[in-house]
């Protein structure tokens, strides 16, 4: 073992070996890994350290293993390696020349345990063998061959290094110089089988405690598992009744009470008790309800406060606008120098668009707040009206603003081409190309000018012709309640004369099919209601809408005095499949021309 090699006895050591040079002797017990001991047994050398196996003075061998663990670093190439003369018991080592180049060896296998070494002398025998090698640390093997040359399986990789060391020396058996007795070795790394076993189980087993180890990571990092839901109790059930009572314990509680339902514990005996729970749990939704009012008031305010923010950057905007369109115009354009009008119409493009920017935004949230139609709205069709035309109206005034707009800025680069245009007749040559650009750009600049004003121009008659179509079907609307008034007058006026007349004018009513003074408020509402829906609509809307004027109201009522009236009103089918829906739709007009 290491440890034997280094505690060799002075026994073995040949006392012919002069002592003249105590420092020779142990240089050359230290690249034995021995501690230099002189002849009394005190130490030679004071910093020698028996972990390294070396002098303090010497670069250490730090064994590491390969792909696993320490690999010895290679010594550098500028420093001198010093061999002495090592002395064993039955044999002499004696170094290279130090002016040679070290022996090649091949590519270390991973794991590596096991030594060739060649050069051997043919008297050489295995204890010989083991004499010189078993200082480099444990011989688990020796395999010589009867071709001067043998493999040696140390314990521990470091220990290949170490033996790795004595390549190149020269090795005498004694004291002979016989050739038999004589030889170079050379050692070199081996590839054994069970050198790569055992590494590859070491690499597993590696393997293993990473895969541990991330197992461990991961299982540290993961969440925590929810608490187990309790099991059903009476005693269980009342603290959950009482938690469910608490707002800050509400969560908690819905989600016990909603396991013990889905587990099966309602039963006869428990079913009451779920029942309160469950009734606990209702009356929270009245206060989940204010909760989100309260939000979407703070909403609707914080909104409201953007938007009256916004309209007043905007007015600042065009106000700023505004200064730089007079600023363009002829009279106090021309006092100007070109870099300042130049500078002007910069600032003046800039706040335009910034100006546009921010009026399509207050444009879209205004958009935006018009499709958000409420149900009063929708139940109030002449509100709803007046609310687009007042929209259409707004839009319309703010398309003239722009028009208004559009036509200063055509103006102002009118003017720029005119003064461009004289100052190019004044220029140099030299100036002619660059004016040619600008005259260009402001072309450009003019015809995209002339194409938006078209589309604004476009878009404004268009929203004239919406206003005009709004305010004839208000028109209409408007005629139609005349009608409908005219006709509830005649209703009544016919209900006061069926009360004076006797039984043959009940029969003659009796065979109409309106039948009373109320069925003909009916007709007359339905009627209007379903004038504003063209495209017809379903019974149960349309009981919905009588039932906010009177809740006494029935479908089947309705439904039977419409059927009734095949003249005024038709029902149609409309959607496809499970989409399919009956609708209810006015057909009054066509009905007066086929009576």
């Amino acid at each position: 073992s290491t440890d034997g090699g280094r505690n060799l006895s002075l026994d073995s050591i040949p006392m012919g070996l002069p002592m003249s040079d105590p420092t020779a002797w142990a240089t050359a017990m230290n690249n034995l890994g021995m501690a230099p001991m002189g002849m009394t047994g005190q130490p030679l050398l004071p910093d020698f350290d028996p972990a390294l196996g070396m002098m303090t003075g010497i670069p250490p061998i730090n064994p590491m293993m390969p792909g696993l663990g320490i690999v010895p670093p290679p010594i550098p190439p500028d420093m001198p390696a010093v061999k002495e003369i090592i002395h064993c018991k039955s044999c002499t080592l004696f170094p290279p020349n130090p002016h040679l180049p070290p022996p090649a060896t091949r590519e270390r296998p991973p794991g590596c345990k096991t030594v060739f070494v060649g050069g051997l002398p043919e008297n050489g025998t295995e204890q010989i063998i083991m004499e010189v090698f078993e200082q480099c640390g444990e011989v688990i093997a020796i395999r010589k061959s009867k071709k001067n040359f043998c493999h040696i399986r140390f314990a521990e990789e470091f220990m290949v290094d170490k033996a790795l060391y004595l390549s190149g020396y020269r090795i005498r058996l004694g004291s002979s110089t016989d050739k038999k007795d004589t030889g170079r070795l050379h050692v070199d790394f081996a590839q054994a089988r069970d050198d790569l076993y055992e590494w590859e189980c070491k690499q597993r087993m590696l393997a293993r405690e990473e895969r541990h180890r991330r197992r461990l990571a991961e299982e540290r990092f993961r969440p925590p598992s929810p608490p187990p839901v309790v099991h059903y109790s009476d005693h269980e059930c009342s603290v959950v009744a009482e938690k469910l009572k608490d707002d800050t314990k509400f969560s908690e509680a819905i989600q016990t009470l909603l396991t013990w339902i889905e587990r099966g514990e309602v039963n006869r005996r428990t079913a009451n008790n779920f029942y309160s729970m469950i009734q606990s749990a209702n009356s929270h939704i009245r206060r989940l309800v204010n909760e989100k009012a309260a939000h979407e008031k703070e909403m609707e305010e914080a909104k409201e406060k953007f938007k009256l923010a916004l309209s007043g950057i905007l007015v600042q905007f065009e106000q700023i606008v505004a200064v730089y369109h007079s600023a363009s115009k002829q009279k106090a354009w021309d006092h100007f120098t070109k870099a300042q009008r130049k500078n002007i119409s910069v600032w003046c493009k800039q706040a335009e668009e910034i100006r546009n920017i921010h009026n399509d935004e207050l444009m879209g949230i205004r958009r935006e707040e018009e499709m958000e139609m409420s149900d009063e709205e929708i139940e109030d069709p002449s509100e709803m009206k007046e609310t687009e035309e007042s929209a259409l109206v707004s839009q319309v005034e703010a398309l003239k603003e722009e028009n208004d707009s559009l036509r200063w800025q055509l103006d102002a680069y009118r003017n720029e081409v005119e003064l461009l245009k004289q100052e190019q007749g004044k220029a140099s040559r030299d100036e002619d190309t660059t004016k040619e650009q600008q005259m260009k750009l402001l072309q450009q600049a003019l015809q995209g000018m002339q194409k938006h004003l078209l589309k604004v121009q476009e878009e404004y008659k268009k929203r004239e012709a919406e206003l005009e179509k709004v305010k004839e079907d208000k028109l209409k609307i408007e005629t139609l309640l005349e009608n409908l008034k005219e006709q509830e007058s005649s209703t009544s006026r016919v209900c006061a004369c069926s009360q004076e007349k006797e039984c043959p004018v009940e029969k003659t009513l009796s065979n109409s099919p309106v039948k009373s003074e109320r069925e003909v408020l009916l007709v007359g509402i339905i009627s209007t209601f379903l004038h504003v829906h063209p495209f017809g609509a379903s019974i149960e809307y349309i009981c919905s809408y009588l039932q906010r004027l009177d809740s006494k109201i029935c479908t089947a009522e309705v439904e039977v005095l419409m059927t009734r009236l095949q003249n005024t009103f038709r029902q149609e089918l409309s959607g496809v499949g499970a989409s399919l829906e009956k609708r209810w739709k006015f057909c009054g007009f066509d009905g007066l021309k086929m009576t």
